[in-house]
């Protein structure tokens, strides 16, 4: 697979509520916090997105699609001076895979998906994304048309096995929403989502994500992407915000860790799948990573701790002895 798609399994994204808002008349509605991901696009009509701590609110036309990854209470309204109304009270089950309207709808219609993500490390994915990703270039519209127009047709013509195409068309709009997002990110973005878009760290990033076993080393790396070893490790720190073998140790960790979650494979084997001849090097290394000793991690019995994150991310200059 490609980095993308590994992170996706590996969080293993699922559409929990996949529907549309039907909206009428001057109204504005506010939503509360939310775990996971929001993502919507615009079929017909427009309106105003105000996202908590986003000083300017976005105009949403036909076409635009938006991803909410950070949890913020947010607000859709005709006008952004509107009175907000809880949409607990407009929407009291909430959206269930049928249209939801209000005031007879016309108005503003949006369909989409809210995600939620597995495991104690969505924050690999989350922590690259600004409160909001609006997209709404011709070209980004012309990409999601497909789903939105499938998703449409289902939900007002409700077929058999109809809930599950449009939890699938959802999650269909969410990596086509990232994709594109990537795309932008070309120009400033920092973090492993936006390296993608450079075809010689995406080389690099790509050949640690298809061998995360391998002794990996700086030289190695550097000839994947076409550079010298200096140029290639200035440039990884530069786009990714990590050294190449920070990432990869991380990159290792979570996939242990995901191991440990959900199959019985002993640590020596899991130790040995990722490159490590030693468990006491590699139970160092994830206990440093994922805040916890391997055999105490999964089945929920040890959270990873969001200072052990930080304590991580703060120490990711120093090039680490991996494979030991």
């Amino acid at each position: 697979m490609d980095p993308l798609s590994d992170v996706l399994s590996l969080l293993k994204p699922r559409s929990y509520v996949s529907g549309g808002f039907d909206v009428g008349g001057d109204v504005s509605i506010q939503f509360p916090r939310h775990d996971g991901i929001k993502c919507y696009a615009v079929v017909s009509g427009q309106c105003w997105l105000s996202v908590e701590g986003v000083p300017d609110a976005v105009r949403l036309a036909t076409g635009d699609c938006f991803v909410l990854p950070n949890g913020r209470p947010f607000r859709l309204a005709s006008d952004p001076a509107l009175t907000p109304v809880d949409a607990r009270t407009m929407f009291p089950a909430g959206p269930n895979g049928g249209i939801v309207s209000s005031d007879g709808g016309g108005d503003c219609y949006l369909v989409g998906g809210h995600f939620t993500l597995a495991g104690n490390h969505a924050d690999i994915l989350l922590g690259v994304l600004p409160p909001i990703v609006h997209l709404q270039k011709e070209s980004d519209k012309a990409a999601l048309r497909w789903s939105l127009e499938r998703m449409m047709q289902e939900l007002r013509e409700p077929q058999p096995g109809g809930f599950l195409v449009v939890q699938h068309l959802a999650s269909m709009m969410l990596v086509q929403a990232l994709r594109l997002h990537l795309a932008e990110g070309s120009r400033g973005g920092v973090g492993w989502l936006f390296a993608l878009a450079d075809p010689q760290m995406r080389a690099a990033i790509t050949a640690m994500h298809d061998d995360p076993a391998r002794h990996w080393t700086l030289p190695a790396l550097a000839e994947h992407a076409g550079m010298s070893r200096t140029t290639f490790a200035l440039k990884f720190k530069e786009t990714v915000g990590q050294p190449p073998m920070t990432y990869l140790t991380r990159w290792r960790m979570l996939l242990a860790g995901d191991r440990l979650a959900n199959s019985t494979d002993p640590v020596s084997v899991i130790a040995l799948s990722l490159g490590y001849e030693s468990e006491s090097a590699f139970s160092t290394a994830f206990k440093r990573i994922m805040g916890c000793p391997p055999r105490h991690y999964g089945r929920g019995r040890i959270p990873v701790s969001p200072a052990h994150r930080a304590r991580e991310a703060a120490g990711g200059d120093r090039l680490e002895a991996v494979a030991r």
